[in-house]
Order: C-alpha cells, then structure tokens, then sequence
C-alpha cells in the first residue's frame, strides 16, 4: 500500500465523517463530472477495493492443543434434546411481573436441570458447549453449575474465545486437576496454574487434607494479590478449625481491609481462638444483668464502648459507623456478633438462649443486642440460638423475640436442619400468609417437604378465592413452579378449573388464577418429565 493511497483513503474518511458541504473530497479522488456526494461514493468504493487487494495473508496461527478428554458418561439422548431446548429459550424474557400463558418458563428450569445433570455425573455435549457458555456468561447465578457440567472441554473452549473469559478466572468446575495425593503434581498446578485452576485445587486439596492446603497457601501468601488472598482465605472456610488459628492470627496484620475482615470472621468462628475470647471480654463488659433493680425481676443492663481502639480495630472492627448509625451502637453490634454465644449463659446467670433473648433489655438497647445475636447465631451456626431469636412461627414478625427483619430471619432459618425449617415456614404460612414469605421459602430445601409444599398451596388457594388478581403472588407462584414437588402435579388439577366470579371480586381474576395455576401445573410435570429423561426416578 502507498503512501499516495494511504493519504487519499484518509482524505475520504475525513469528507464522509465531516460531509461534502463542510469537506471537499481531493481533486485526486473525484471522478470527472459528478457532483461532490456521488464522487465520494465512488471514491470510497474504488479504495476499498484497493486496500482489500493490497493485503497480506496473516501467517497461520499455531493450531490449538486438541480438547482433553471427558471420561464422564454420554447425556441420554432425551435428555440432550432437553438441554437444546432450554438453551434456546434462554433468550426468551421472562416478565415475573405479570407472566401470561399456560406454558412453563424454560429459562427458570435451565438451573434445575443443570444440577440434576451434575448429580448424574454426566458430560456435556461438545455441539452445546457454546451456547451453554454464552448462557453461563449472560446469567452469573448458572455459573457453577453450567462450568461444572462443561467440565474440560469447557474450559479448554473458554480460552479460545475472550467472551468467556469468566469461565478461565472462576470455574472451578472446569479446572483440570491433578490427582490431590501426588505432591509433585499438586506443587506445579499452584505454582504455575491459572487463578481458577488454583482456587481449584486449593478447595479440593482442602477438602483431603486441610494441613496440607493451609500449608500450600503459607508458602506463597506474601506474593498474592489482595484479591486473590481474599478468594484463597476464603476457601478455608471448609474444615475450619483451631490449626487454622495462627495463620489467621497473622493475616489479621494484612495490608487488605477486606482480608482482615474476612480473617477475623473466620477466627470469631472458632469459640476457642484467642481472638474469640478477646472478643468475649470486651462483649461482657459491655452486656450483663442490670442488678440494680428488683431481684425478681432481671433485665439486661448495656453500657456500649466508647472507644474503638487499635486492638479492637485489629481484631475486625470497623472504627467508622455508616450513615444514620451512633458509633458507640455500631462498635457494639460488631463486639457482640463476634463473641461466642457460649459466653452469655455464664454471663447472665445461667440462663438458656430461650430465656436469655426474652429478659428485657434496658434503655432501648434491646433491638441492638438481639440483631447482633443473631449475627452471632448465623456465623457460628448455632441452632439453639437461632431458634430462640426466631421465636414462635406464629408470632407476628414485629413482636418476635430477636429480630422482625425477614432478611435476618431467612439467615437464621439456614441454621436448623432442613425438615425443621420446612415446618417453621409452613406454620409462617399458615398464620401470616404469603406476603411476608418469599425471602423465608427461599431458604428450604428443594423439592419442598410436604407440608411447606401444602401450606404454599393451600395459601395461594385462599388468595385466589379472595378475588384478588395472581400478579401479586407471582414470586411465590415462580418459587412454586420450581421448588414444588412435581408429584404435587395431579392433586393440583382441580385448581386449574376458572372459578365463579363472585361478587366483589376482581374482574376476571379467576382466569388469570386458572392459568396461573395452569402453568404451575405444566412445570411440574415437565420437571417431572426432566427428571426421567436424565434418568431419576419419575
């Protein structure tokens, strides 16, 4: 390509992006007799072409290694025209507000479909590999399970195209590992291995034996990246325990903010660290039995800090209150949530978490105290605590024991096992309805149990006989079409019948309810038809 033609390509750039009536293309562009707009055309069409033909070939890249191997076995083949199905519906809005039609959401049941594909154990197909990855990349929430189920191949793909790149910096799912016995193999992988490769491998190494990843991170903690710390920090939150405590200890001196956090979190996980206890101490001076009034009566006197020293800082707790929070209550809260709960029996003379959350709390401190218990409760996974923070089901949430935060409440529901928490959300239900229970039934056990499953049911029943329109029940009627038992499908079908309107109802709110109901039915058994096709148990 010449200079001379590099210049006039240039000059009609310029007259196109400027226009003809601010620019004149150059004399040396122009073709004889045509006005200046025509002329440039043509003047762009002519050197187009002449730079397309003055181009070289590239040299040929380097062929790529060939895909590793996937011994896992073969989708079914019903299964593999399932998968095909879901992934080209991904595109397809879903409008959670007001959803119309009897036909299921393909696009909710890709993640329930991943997961049953991961429990089988089965490989993805190479020809969906793509579109699977696209979806994994548009929908963080399919990630783990979307890069576990592409396994190698997926990864091997991932690093042929820059798009997804997510897949190379977080799947570990996808990562190649070695055998976590062989040393050698383990050493040269944390050496030398991606970021994903070794979050990897850290979590699996952790998993056999927890010295020797805690050992494995010591080596090179000094040379991470803050970030990666964080990350790698994290994954000793598996098999924590008291030999985690001195590499803790030490990364409380971190140049990260959000390592010391993270640390101490871990450390105020272990009742009996030092850091546990010095957090202790500090709570109990700040929380005892108010001893000044009548015995008969016990309350609970607080006297919050009114410092935040640099041991306290040290330790995890953050100096600066946010926005709209007193210091001295926000110095407290994080004192408390990092104590041990095993303190406060001792400390208020005896006394069971039940019977310690229901003393009164004096001078307005009490909301306080209790958010931080709760806290406490979900950072140690204390079932006891949080029973006694949950209180009743039936109680209103506004009364209750420990906290009326449906937020706080679904964290401490986390904590008990999975058949209680179904019964304590089915009696919420059942005495409060379902407005207030979206974020609690977020946190049960799919498929839910039975009586969850029932009292969901038997409460959207209620509203729809109430002549209200479904639209305001729509999350739950989405959490339902997911987390139902399919073989709840067949007890359903008298509800999909459209209902009399009776007076005072909304009109023609019992279509909308018989479609609604409809739908939920469909997704059912097509969960159910899922489950075959991969090979469960219809």
């Amino acid at each position: 390509m010449t200079a001379t033609s590099t210049s006039a390509w240039e000059e009609v750039v310029t007259a196109a992006l400027l226009g003809t009536d601010r620019r004149t293309p150059p004399d040396a562009v122009l073709t004889p007799g045509k006005d200046a707009p025509a002329a440039l055309l043509d003047a762009a069409a002519l050197h187009t072409v002449r730079r397309r033909a003055g181009l070289l070939p590239a040299p040929a890249a380097a062929r790529p290694e060939p895909a590793p191997h996937d011994a896992r076995p073969q989708l079914p083949v019903a299964a593999r025209r399932r998968l095909a199905q879901l992934l080209a519906d991904r595109s397809v809005p879903s409008h959670a507000g007001g959803r119309r039609g009897t036909a299921p959401d393909l696009t909710e049941l890709l993640p329930q479909w991943l997961a049953g594909a991961n429990e089988h154990g089965y490989q993805a197909p190479s020809s969906l590999l793509p579109a699977l990855l696209d979806a994994a990349r548009a929908r963080t929430d399919l990630r783990p399970q979307a890069l576990a189920f592409a396994g190698t191949r997926g990864l091997w793909l991932a690093r042929l195209n820059p798009e997804w790149k997510f897949a190379l910096r977080g799947a570990s799912g996808g990562a190649v590992l070695p055998d976590v016995t062989d040393a050698e193999a383990v050493q040269r992988l944390w050496d030398e291995g991606l970021f994903a490769e070794r979050v990897a491998l850290l979590a699996a190494v952790r998993v056999h034996d927890a010295g020797a990843a805690l050992a494995l991170l010591a080596a090179t903690w000094g040379t991470e990246r803050a970030e990666d710390r964080l990350m790698f920090l994290d994954s000793l939150r598996t098999r924590l325990s008291d030999a985690d405590e001195p590499f803790l200890e030490q990364a409380l001196s971190d140049r990260s903010r959000n390592v010391r956090a993270t640390a101490a979190e871990l450390l105020s996980a272990l009742p009996h660290s030092a850091l546990a206890g010095r957090m202790a101490a500090r709570a109990a001076s700040c929380v005892g039995l108010d001893r000044s009034g009548d015995a008969s009566r016990a309350s609970i006197a607080v006297e919050a800090p009114h410092e935040c020293d640099a041991d306290m800082q040290r330790d995890g707790v953050v100096p600066n209150a946010p926005s709209g929070r007193g210091e001295r209550s926000w110095w407290l809260g994080q004192l408390v949530e990092a104590a041990p709960l095993s303190t406060w029996p001792g400390r208020l003379g005896g006394r069971t978490a039940e019977e310690i959350v229901a003393l009164p709390v004096a001078e307005d401190w009490g909301q306080e105290l209790h958010a931080a218990w709760c806290r406490a409760a979900v950072r140690q996974r204390d079932a006891e605590w949080s029973r006694a923070l949950l209180g009743a089901p039936a109680s209103p949430p506004e009364t209750g024991p420990g906290t009326s935060s449906l937020a706080e409440r679904a964290k401490l529901l986390a904590t008990l096992p999975a058949e209680e928490r179904a019964s304590w959300v089915a009696e919420f239900i059942a005495a409060h309805g379902l407005s207030e229970a979206f974020q609690l039934l977020g946190v049960c056990a799919v498929p839910w149990a039975e009586p969850l499953g029932r009292s969901v049911v038997d409460a959207l029943d209620i509203a729809r006989d109430a002549g209200s329109y479904p639209w305001s029940f729509s999350g739950v009627m989405g959490l339902a079409e997911r987390c139902l038992d399919p073989a709840e499908a067949s007890r359903l079908e008298l509800l999909t019948a459209t209902p009399d309107e009776t007076e005072g109802a909304s009109p023609g709110a019992g279509g909308y309810w018989s479609e609604a109901f409809q739908r939920l039915v469909s997704t059912l058994r097509l969960r159910a038809a899922m489950r075959v096709e991969l090979g469960g148990a219809p």
